[in-house]
């Protein structure tokens, strides 16, 4: 028996529900200084965030279930897997000692949750304007790369301050210019932090060539495309 169009528009916010258990899942990771584990559930609450958008608009979720805002629950989960628990690990894998982590740790969601609450994040050809508070790309990243802790600051310091700043940010599958090329440079960078959480984070400078050349293309790639128009 097929489901009623109201009822597949509550599980559609039920599957982006699943997030905030995930989020939970990756948060016990990181109080455990599992950070293998840490990645795959963000991957999967990553994996959640990329399908839920296509379901919500393909079951017409506004529409049939206009009583829960498929919006704010996705902010709602996103700032947990997108800011809250990558920032923390950031700060809790030593990445950063003293005093430079315990600033990032206050001061990234801080900015993050102005960012989130911008009406103007997103451009018209779905791109983002200003980095996206993606911090679970970054985290993982630093992880597998683990450069000195004044790089990674200085990384995180203009990461923070780009959210602000009127520089166009692709999302992997919404932003058609360059897609087939993102979505295959992104699959690339998922490959990486899966072989990096199956080897524990282990140093291997193959992995740290993927990965830190994925995250630059998909850091960059927007910015690129602004200075081309």
């Amino acid at each position: 028996m097929m489901m009623s169009p109201r009822r597949a528009a509550l599980a559609v916010h039920v599957f982006t529900a699943t997030g905030a258990g995930l989020a939970m899942l990756a948060f016990l990771a990181v109080v455990a200084g599992d950070w293998a584990m840490m990645a795959i559930w963000l991957a999967a609450a990553f994996v959640v965030d990329g399908i839920d958008g296509p379901l919500a608009r393909h079951y017409e979720v506004r529409e049939q279930f206009p009583e829960i805002d498929g919006i704010i629950l996705d902010l709602v989960i996103d700032f947990l897997t997108y800011v809250v628990i990558p920032v923390y690990a950031i700060f809790a894998s030593g990445l950063l000692p003293g005093w430079a982590g315990f600033a990032v740790l206050i001061a990234v969601p801080i900015a993050s949750a102005i960012y989130f609450a911008d009406t103007r994040m997103k451009t018209e050809d779905k791109s983002f304007c200003g980095f996206p508070g993606c911090w679970n790309m970054a985290a993982v990243s630093l992880l597998v790369l683990t450069p000195p802790w004044i790089v990674t600051l200085a990384l995180i310091v203009v990461l923070a301050v780009a959210m602000f700043l009127p520089v166009k940010f692709i999302h992997p599958v919404r932003t058609a210019r360059w897609r087939p090329l993102t979505l295959a440079i992104a699959a690339l960078w998922t490959g990486g932090i899966v072989w990096a959480a199956a080897s524990d984070f282990a140093s291997n400078p193959a992995l740290t060539l993927m990965v830190g050349a994925s995250s630059l293309y998909l850091l960059t790639a927007g910015a690129i495309q602004q200075l081309l128009d």
